[in-house]
């Protein structure tokens, strides 16, 4: 049975092996380091489960932005290989969707690496559509 269900803060840390799956670039170290500084933040992140297996993430931020309005941005949003390609992917976006609504969001925006074609057919799949560039300068 799969569930969905937010991660307490204090738990964030079972989420690096996901984080590492999709950027393997960066250390564990870092990783714990920028977790720690998001959950000062209003960084939010939804597991998805099989029993108490955690077999996926995606983090959660509820901003807004003048040119949207209030919305939720799922963040590094993946499901473990082995667990693909079985609609989870799908029930997940339903659920954040729903979570966004319970929290006054209107729409829902994200970013999805360049090289991810996979993750651009499945974005396209959920009705997204490509509105500007994600530009990002290292200071």
């Amino acid at each position: 049975m799969i569930s969905f269900r937010l991660i307490p803060k204090h738990q964030l840390e079972c989420i690096i092996p996901f984080l590492q799956l999709l950027n393997d670039k960066i250390g564990i170290d870092m990783l714990r380091e920028r977790l720690k500084e998001m959950q000062q933040q209003t960084y939010e992140c939804v597991g998805v489960y099989e029993g108490e297996k955690l077999i996926g993430v995606s983090g959660l931020w509820i901003m807004t932005k003048y040119y949207v309005g209030k919305h939720i941005e799922p963040d590094n949003v993946i499901i473990h290989p082995d667990y693909r390609g079985q609609g989870i992917g799908e029930q997940l976006m339903e659920w954040i969707y729903a979570y966004g609504r319970s929290q006054g969001c209107i729409a829902s925006e994200l970013n999805c690496y360049v090289n991810n074609s996979a993750g651009q057919k499945f974005w396209a799949n959920q009705n997204y559509k490509i509105v500007g560039f994600h530009y990002q300068r290292k200071l």
